[in-house]
């Protein structure tokens, strides 16, 4: 499967007016709600005299401002008490049609409550009709603000997207990788272990025919030779792809907790809200991996002595808890540049659209895996899903060993 990155291309966002000078005024254009003729003119005074020639349309009601707004402006203002309207449902008007236009109250009279509400409700500013004096300064003002807050937006979504991009090219990198260690595993067991068995079966053959006890006792000695490298084999086909996930992860967690026991002889302890779970094909193997890095790193640095592995689904949610009674990790251990360790459960997480918090003391160290079950954050991994799945073969091992490739 093919997954290509590209860099994110977005719309420029508008440009900033120019400041008026007197030999290049700032040319805008203007929508003025305004049911008075003169107090249109005066508008137009103020505005001509701060250095901004606009080309403005007047109108007076709902009707013509809502065929009005078809239209692009730069600027709209309007009066509060108008026949049959207001100068706040205009703005609630201008708001819901998603128009991110400057908007400037001009009234005669307005009170503090009303200029607050308006303020709240997306208003740039508000102005007496008795003092027009700053109504070019707070104009340019409110264009200036707005187009900042626009390109802030822009901003915004362009790193939205640009995260979605890098969340994808590290589940198409995760993906990648899980496909290859299954190839591996595969070759493992196709070459090296059918190998190994026929060294087995000619050993055994030795053994049966041997002419002399010395001969019988070597080719013994290579009969468990051959055992071990084979139960290498099964090793490290196990780790690079868990066959025993096939089972559910329920299953695949409480066998890890009990190998991870048995081999450095920390208490260890599985609990689950469930038996089995549902869960989309990516999110097992994330889990699974996850629980694998954390007890690796406890068995290498937290010197504990008590592990307690917590698997549960709740509210959409499922969640997985590795606790110890450890050492703990230091603010620098966790600020280290080069700590990959701690940086790859977080990217493994978000490949399913999950997170990773960590809290650690004296008392020991608390990793928590969250994943969000429903919605869109697993659709790219449900995808992908089945070129990760593995047709399990027939391999010679412990009948008993849940991460056996096959039955013998």
């Amino acid at each position: 499967m093919s997954h290509h990155f590209t860099p994110p291309s977005f719309p420029r966002p508008p440009a900033a007016p120019a400041h008026a000078t007197a030999e290049s005024p700032v040319r805008l254009r203007v929508l003025h709600l305004e049911d008075s003729e003169p107090d249109h003119d005066l508008v137009m005074i103020h505005l001509r005299r701060g250095g901004i020639l606009a080309e403005v349309l007047r109108v007076e009601n709902e009707a013509s401002l809502a065929e009005a707004l078809e239209q692009e402006w730069d600027l709209i203002l309007s009066d509060y008490n108008l026949p049959g309207y207001s100068g706040l449902a205009a703005l609630d008007k201008v708001r819901s049609l998603g128009k991110l236009v400057p908007f400037i109250l001009v009234s005669g009279e307005i009170g503090e409550d009303i200029a607050v509400q308006a303020m709240r409700n997306g208003a740039n500013d508000y102005l007496l009709k008795s003092n027009l004096a700053r109504l070019a300064p707070a104009a340019l003002l409110a264009i200036e603000a707005n187009r900042t807050r626009i390109a802030k937006q822009y901003a915004d979504l362009a790193l939205t997207r640009s995260r979605q991009q890098i969340r994808e090219l590290a589940q198409h990198l995760q993906t990648t990788i899980e496909q290859e260690r299954a190839a591996i595993a595969r070759e493992i067991h196709d070459d090296v272990g059918g190998a190994l068995t026929a060294v087995k079966f000619d050993l055994a053959w030795i053994a049966r025919h041997a002419t002399t006890p010395d001969i019988a006792e070597h080719a013994q000695q290579a009969m468990e030779a051959v055992t071990m490298a084979h139960e290498a084999t099964q090793r490290i086909m196990h780790n690079l792809r868990p066959a025993i996930l096939e089972q559910g992860l329920v299953a695949a967690l409480q066998w890890m907790s009990d190998r991870f026991a048995k081999r450095t002889g920390i208490a260890t302890e599985f609990r689950t809200s469930h038996e089995q779970m549902v869960l989309s094909a990516g999110v097992p193997l994330v889990a699974y991996r996850f629980a694998q890095e954390a007890l690796t790193n406890v068995s290498k640095h937290a010197q504990a002595t008590r592990v307690s592995v917590d698997l549960a689904q709740a509210g959409g949610v499922l969640s997985l808890e590795m606790s110890d009674n450890g050492k703990g990790l230091s603010p620098e251990d966790l600020a280290k540049a080069k700590s990959f360790g701690i940086r790859g459960l977080h990217e493994r997480a978000e490949t399913v659209g999950g997170w990773v918090d960590i809290s650690s003391g004296a008392n020991g160290t608390t990793l928590i895996l969250s994943v969000p079950l429903s919605g869109p954050e697993n659709g790219f991994l449900d995808a992908i899903a089945p070129e990760l799945s593995i047709d399990t073969v027939g391999t010679e091992g412990d009948p008993d060993d849940p991460t056996a490739w096959g039955t013998q």
